[in-house]
C-alpha cells in the first residue's frame, strides 16, 4: 500500500494564512473605529470559534451557552479600541470568550448551581457506550470543568486555550501577552492544582492524564 505523506506547507499556504489574519485585523480595526458593517462582518467571522470556546468551558448542553457566547462577542467588540494587535484577532476573541465563560461558571458555582451535562436525545440511540457510561463520562467532564473554574484566572486561561482549544504554547502566550515560559509555568501549576483536588477521585485522575 502506498503511504500518503502529508503535504508540507508551501509559501502560498503561509501567504493565505497571513491574508486571513490580515483580513480579520483590518475588520477589527474598522470595527473598533465604529464601522457598523465591519462590526457585523467581524461578528459573523469570529462567532463560531467563540461559541466553540464557550461550549468547551461550560459544556455543550449548558442552557446558558448561547447567552454567554453572545455576551462574549459583545465584550470583544467593546474591547477592540484597546486591542494592541500583538496576537491574532481570533486568538484574542477566544481569550475573551474564555474569560466570559469562566466568569459565568464561577457565578453559577457561587449561586450553588453546579450541574452536569444532560445527554442529547440522539446520544441514547447509537451503538457504543451504554447510557450509564455516557452519563458517567459527562459527569467526569463536568467535574473537570468545575476544577478548571476553581483555578486562578491566569492558570485557567492557559489550560483552556492550550488543552481545550488546542492553541500552541506560543499562540497562547501571544494571546495572553506573556512569555511562552510563563504559559508553561501556568500550565504546570494548573495541572498540579487540579491533580491535588482530584486526588480523592480516581476517575478524575484518569481524565486529567489525558491533558498531559
Amino acid at each position: 500500500m502506498t503511504r500518503i505523506r502529508p503535504r508540507s506547507p508551501t509559501a502560498d499556504d503561509e501567504l493565505a494564512a497571513r491574508k486571513g489574519r490580515d483580513e480579520l485585523g483590518t475588520l477589527a480595526r474598522a470595527a473598533g473605529q465604529g464601522s457598523g458593517e465591519a462590526v457585523r462582518t467581524l461578528i459573523m467571522s469570529v462567532t463560531p470559534a467563540m461559541l466553540r470556546t464557550v461550549r468547551g468551558v461550560m459544556g455543550t448542553a449548558h442552557p446558558d451557552v448561547e447567552d454567554v457566547a453572545q455576551e462574549s462577542v459583545w465584550r470583544l467588540i467593546n474591547a477592540l479600541p484597546g486591542f494592541r494587535y500583538e496576537c491574532g484577532v481570533l486568538h484574542f476573541a477566544c481569550k475573551v470568550a474564555v474569560h466570559t465563560a469562566l466568569n459565568a461558571r464561577r457565578r453559577e458555582r457561587h449561586r450553588g448551581g453546579g450541574r452536569t451535562d444532560a445527554l442529547e436525545p440522539e446520544d441514547h440511540v447509537h451503538a457504543g457506550p451504554s447510557p450509564s457510561e455516557e452519563l458517567a463520562s459527562a459527569a467526569r467532564r463536568e467535574s473537570v470543568r468545575e476544577l478548571v473554574a476553581a483555578l486562578p484566572t491566569a492558570q485557567a486561561e492557559a489550560f483552556v486555550m492550550h488543552i481545550v482549544l488546542g492553541f500552541s504554547v506560543e499562540e497562547t502566550a501571544d494571546a495572553c501577552e506573556v512569555p511562552a515560559n510563563t504559559v508553561r509555568s501556568r500550565l504546570r501549576l494548573a495541572k498540579q492544582a487540579m491533580r491535588m483536588r482530584a486526588a480523592a477521585n480516581p476517575a478524575l485522575s484518569d481524565v486529567l492524564k489525558g491533558s498531559e
